[in-house]
């Protein structure tokens, strides 16, 4: 592995970061509703899953998936009924008052982590691309290397989104329009999670 092979990875990263999907819209709106560190604590888990994904690709996991088809599909599934039911619960708490406490925070993490483990997005990068950039039979060095970078990067982005959104006239707005940005979030999230439940893994 050379530094030109990761730099590329953090390009193929950064790009799929700007694609917003469920983890940056799932980011997105626990930041505006329950604060910076709730969006923080959604960022973690979401990172830790993806970082998780890439230390799996790795290791074979694109292997796993050709012998094992149905657990891909098995994981899309899980993943399409949990944005709905996210979706669901972002409808119903739309008019809910703005809140940020531990059990909140606690929750958000929880999310991140469930968000990502069924994201076709996050696992198709990780089963995908990583094959194409990297060369096979890294070291362990190399592939805790990489997984970290991973892991790093994605907390850097998202703390620069959770700093924006978290700014004092963003933050007035959102309150503002809570309702109507709540139940378009769930609108968007529970399309998604058709979608993935009609088998789009795009």
């Amino acid at each position: 592995m050379s530094g030109a092979d990761l730099l590329l990875f953090n390009l193929a990263l950064l790009a799929s970061w700007l694609s917003p999907g469920p983890a940056f819209l799932v980011v997105t709106q626990t930041t505006l509703a329950n604060g910076r560190r709730a969006g923080m604590a959604a960022a973690l888990g979401l990172a830790l899953t993806a970082s998780i994904w890439t230390l799996a690709a790795l290791l074979g996991l694109g292997i796993l998936f050709e012998v094992v088809p149905w657990a891909a599909t098995a994981l899309r599934i899980a993943g399409a009924t949990y944005l709905i039911w996210i979706a669901i619960e972002t409808w119903r708490s739309a008019r809910a008052p703005l809140t940020s406490t531990p059990e909140v925070q606690r929750r958000a993490l929880q999310r991140g982590v469930l968000v990502n483990l069924g994201n076709p997005k996050s696992i198709l990068f990780a089963a995908s691309v990583l094959v194409v950039i990297f060369p096979p039979n890294l070291g362990w060095l190399e592939v805790a290397t990489i997984t970290a970078n991973h892991l790093l990067l994605e907390l850097v982005l998202y703390a620069a989104l959770t700093a924006l959104l978290a700014r004092p006239a963003v933050a007035r707005g959102y309150a503002r329009l809570k309702t109507a940005f709540d139940r378009i979030a769930a609108g968007v999230m529970g399309t998604l999670g058709l979608r993935l439940a009609f088998g789009s893994d795009q």
